[in-house]
């Protein structure tokens, strides 16, 4: 009986966690998208802190009647984005983009970050490198001294090229893992067709350096690695909100 109570115990935090760190990212969402203006074109980003955001300018755009146009980072982000009725357009139209906002997987003192956890890396960095302004969302819990901690980077890869890059990427001291699709047998896919294998090389001392290393390996397209990229940041905390801003 002490073991079943206990268990309840626990179960009963997790779920008080769970709460607290979504109620703090809908706060940090929410102050993120105070950066929209009217006639802005947004980069909107993927998974389920950017999800926030693309709802909240939904309701800008309903409540304050706001032109404003998304160029979405993956097909959930796109498919999100028609159902809050935010306008889409594209790169094509817009290479060129006023705000971007996307959540992160890991954030380091100098506003370094991980990303990729959903496996739109590659298209997120594309986005985030044409708009003018890059705006971070995440709960305090994604702050570390050295990225990597307890942490994988993603990187998406060529299906051609995984063998070789799996070989490179041993050699440079990591432990790669080919991420494996959810709810179906073989590899998770992107939406550009490629694999995304996830490599533990703990704590980094220089992110820069490694993030270059792996882009000289032939077969890969991007990595997680988003060094020097993020202007501002907003960490949600269980009794409010933390802005910071890149120096």
């Amino acid at each position: 009986m002490k073991k079943f109570w206990s268990g309840l115990g626990k179960s009963k935090l997790r779920r008080e966690k769970v709460v607290w760190r979504e109620e703090a990212r809908k706060r940090a969402a929410l102050e993120a998208v105070k950066h929209v203006q009217d006639g802005f074109i947004v980069g909107l980003g993927s998974g389920s802190t950017a999800a926030y955001v693309i709802q909240e300018i939904g309701e800008k755009i309903r409540l304050e009647g706001l032109r404003i146009s998304g160029v979405p980072t993956s097909h959930q982000a796109m498919m999100l984005a028609v159902h809050c009725g935010v306008p889409l357009t594209t790169l094509n139209e817009h290479p060129q983009l006023d705000l971007a906002i996307d959540g992160a997987d890991q954030i380091d003192r100098d506003l370094n970050l991980i990303k990729g956890g959903g496996g739109a890396l590659t298209r997120e960095k594309i986005v985030a490198s044409a708009a003018n302004l890059f705006v971070i969302v995440a709960d305090e819990t994604k702050t570390v001294e050295k990225l990597g901690t307890n942490h994988t980077i993603p990187i998406e890869v060529l299906p051609f090229a995984l063998p070789t890059v799996m070989v490179k990427l041993r050699e440079l001291k990591g432990k790669p893992v080919l991420r494996e699709g959810g709810g179906k047998v073989g590899p998770s896919v992107t939406d550009n067709g490629n694999f995304v294998v996830d490599v533990d090389f703990g704590p980094v001392d220089d992110v820069k350096e490694l993030d270059l290393q792996l882009k000289l390996i032939p077969g890969v397209i991007e990595t997680g690695l988003f060094v020097g990229m993020a202007d501002v940041v907003y960490l949600g905390k269980p009794d409010g909100f933390e802005k910071l801003v890149r120096k």
